[in-house]
């Protein structure tokens, strides 16, 4: 056999993978090393640039799918047959590229060209591709993909893990399943014949589903489901929100942009528009804690604590997105530096100006509308006036010193401070209160009785409406604790549940009931039907990504530009979550198979009627427990 029948059987015996014309790149034979002839390698040479650059009037058969690595590696193929058939006409070397017509220098040159600083393993790859693309243009140098079998692709197998996690409990680490590994007859049960090191289990518990992160919390359950909290969500606030829920704007499913007419009814001859409040604080030391950082990089001093703060005040609607005039002159929000060495706190009087500047806006801008103010159910919000009626700690008897104890303020309003450093109490009359036929009933004495000025007691108010009896209850029961189901135990009781006391409305809700404006306050622990919460997340992300500074000028322009930047599209898709979570709760579900149902319905406005029996057929062992 002569030498070139021998160096087309050596190119015939190259294996080439038919799917993936994948060659062998580490086939140190032989017949690595023969080299086919330069004529035939030029002949390759000049197919592959075409392939690689094809010509404007033809468009060359797999030229336009070309993967970037496979790209790069017929590169390399060509610079490769380009130094290898660099010679003179016949066949000889040439002084100015030595490696022409020899095989294995021009593969190593190559390689060497390409940034390898050896080069061996390329130069093997390089030749062995070159001889597989001469022989067939087809048998391309792909990235085969190694196919690795793995015991947890097992769904069995990860199964059996699974369940020995499960037993652990929720606090598990990695070490567990090394350590399960270890034992011969786990081994012997899952078809092991040796353990795993620290790194498998790694790799198999993210296979399986497993984070390392912070667990991932949900809405507050503190006091969410109490009695009377509860009692309040059903009674009072579900009932109040039905009879506006019916006449606001409905936005299309698919479409949050687009208005659904064909759900309104508006028997108040103008549109509902609710409007929801609350307030939050940005730090100026708040930023982003997660971050790439290069290996390198060294740490760098940080501010203490969370720096300079600024509360910010608003209202927010899925109408209209912030409360502001329509030409975006006026805003609704405010900006509040607390603290006792900054513009002090954001107390009762400062929520009612709040509400009266949001009322204000509205009438100008918005008059054809009917709005409604929401609240959360804070204490600072509920605050009613000085002398407000309230049975607590009213006395049985008459008394000349009892009165209702306020902090004393000067002319511009400010609490006056005594000489111990603390505020000034000072005593001022009750209200009159209101009998159920209309007319007034005072609380005090008239001149001329011969205890003028006295406060009356709870027993002679109640004699006064006909509870003739009262003088023989008790002011108030042991420990404040009245039995169930009786409403004239004591006195104290028995006040309570008198219409004018029992009806007395708070600060906020008198202001905006004299102008027109109806209020509804959220029920406690109840945030997640506060969409602006989101809000306030959403601008908070976007804040977290500004640079820091100490400066409280640029604090205020980065808050005043996050809190801007919120779309009205996202808070309409908030706002569409928090209804959803009302409409479970309507439909009588509680806080746990609410948050259930909301995942589950997720992007529905509304949850089917259907929706406790789906939670108990998914959670039959939790259907003992619900509502």
């Amino acid at each position: 056999m002569d030498a070139e029948s021998e160096d087309d059987e050596d190119v015939n015996e190259i294996k080439v993978d038919a799917a993936t014309g994948e060659t062998s790149a580490r086939d140190y034979s032989f017949k690595l090393r023969v080299p086919p002839s330069v004529n035939d390698a030029r002949k390759a040479l000049q197919d592959l640039q075409s392939l690689l650059k094809p010509p404007h009037n033809k468009t060359l058969a797999g030229s336009a799918i070309l993967s970037p690595v496979l790209k790069e590696r017929l590169t390399q193929v060509k610079n490769f047959l380009w130094l290898y058939t660099d010679t003179h006409d016949d066949g000889t070397t040439c002084s100015e590229n030595p490696v022409g017509g020899h095989w294995s220098q021009a593969g190593d040159r190559a390689a060497r060209n390409a940034g390898k600083a050896q080069g061996v393993h390329l130069s093997q790859c390089l030749r062995s591709w070159a001889k597989a693309y001469i022989e067939d243009q087809t048998a391309l140098p792909y990235c085969k993909q190694l196919q690795k079998y793995s015991h947890v692709n097992d769904e069995d197998f990860a199964a059996e893990l699974k369940l020995h996690l499960q037993i652990i409990g929720k606090y598990v680490h990695v070490q567990d399943l090394v350590d399960y590994l270890s034992l011969p007859e786990n081994q012997a049960q899952l078809g092991m014949s040796k353990p795993i090191c620290l790194r498998t289990a790694q790799r198999w518990m993210t296979r399986m589903g497993y984070r390392w992160m912070k667990e991932p919390h949900g809405q507050y359950s503190d006091g969410h489901e109490r009695e009377d909290v509860v009692c309040y969500r059903q009674d009072i606030f579900i009932p109040a929100w039905a009879r506006y829920q019916a006449h606001t704007r409905k936005w299309k499913q698919d479409d949050l942009t687009v208005e659904d007419i064909s759900t309104y009814s508006d028997p108040f001859g103008r549109r509902v528009v609710i409007w929801f409040h609350d307030e939050s604080t940005f730090y100026a030391n708040d930023r982003r804690r997660n971050c790439w950082v290069h290996k390198m990089e060294s740490a760098v001093p940080q501010p203490k604590g969370k720096g300079a703060s600024l509360m910010v005040a608003d209202f927010v609607s899925a109408d209209y997105g912030w409360l502001r005039s329509k030409d975006g002159q006026e805003s609704a929000r405010v900006l509040f530096r607390a603290g006792k060495a900054q513009d002090g706190y954001f107390t009762n009087e400062n929520i009612v100006a709040h509400a009266a500047k949001a009322m204000e806006i509205l009438e100008k801008n918005y008059p054809d509308e009917h709005h409604v103010l929401v609240f959360n159910n804070a204490t600072t919000h509920l605050k009613r006036a000085d002398d407000a009626l309230s049975a607590r700690k009213m006395p049985k008897c008459p008394s000349a010193t009892w009165g209702v104890s306020i902090t004393k303020k000067d002319d511009d309003g400010r609490p006056v401070i005594g000489m111990n450093g603390k505020p000034v109490k000072e005593k001022i009359q009750m209200k009159d209160a209101w009998l159920l036929n209309g007319n007034v009933q005072p609380l005090y004495f008239p001149d001329g009785h011969n205890k003028a000025g006295y406060f009356k007691g709870m027993a002679q108010i109640l004699v006064e409406r006909g509870y003739t009896n009262a003088p023989n209850f008790p002011a108030e029961c042991r420990e404040f604790k009245c039995p169930g189901g009786k409403s004239d135990c004591c006195c104290q009781r028995l006040m309570y549940t008198q219409a004018d006391f029992a009806n007395v409305e708070s600060n906020l809700e008198a202001t905006c009931h004299a102008r027109g404006f109806d209020v509804i306050f959220l029920p406690k622990y109840h945030c997640e039907l506060n969409f602006i919460e989101q809000c306030w997340g959403f601008a908070k992300r976007l804040y977290r990504k500004k640079d820091r500074s100490s400066s409280e000028a640029i604090l205020k322009r980065n808050v005043i530009e996050s809190l801007d930047s919120v779309p009205l599209l996202s808070m309409r898709r908030f706002s569409v979550r928090s209804l959803r979570f009302i409409d479970a709760y309507a439909k009588g579900l509680n806080g746990t198979q609410a948050a259930w149902a909301i995942k589950k319905y997720y992007g529905h406005h509304m949850l089917p009627e259907s929706i406790m029996k789906e939670f108990d057929d998914f959670h039959p062992s939790d259907s003992m427990t619900s509502i």
